[in-house]
């Protein structure tokens, strides 16, 4: 399940994302951040991580650089 996961956000951007422009306010993108937090924490934990990160992807926080820890 996890390497479908790794797929389909690789395919969002790939395909999907270069159509939408860019638009979030992290660095690394909040896509990125997801395929690197669920391939280092596993589905679960990566996936909260992500969640939560995608969550915060608006202007009432700041941005700016945010790796996966």
């Amino acid at each position: 399940m996890q390497k479908i996961i790794l797929q389909l956000i690789k395919f969002y951007q790939k395909k999907v994302s270069p159509s939408m422009g860019a638009h979030c306010r992290f660095r690394p993108t909040c896509s990125q951040y997801a395929y690197e937090a669920i391939s280092r924490f596993g589905l679960i934990k990566g996936g909260i991580k992500a969640l939560w990160r995608v969550m915060r992807c608006n202007p009432l926080f700041k941005g700016g650089y945010d790796p996966v820890k």
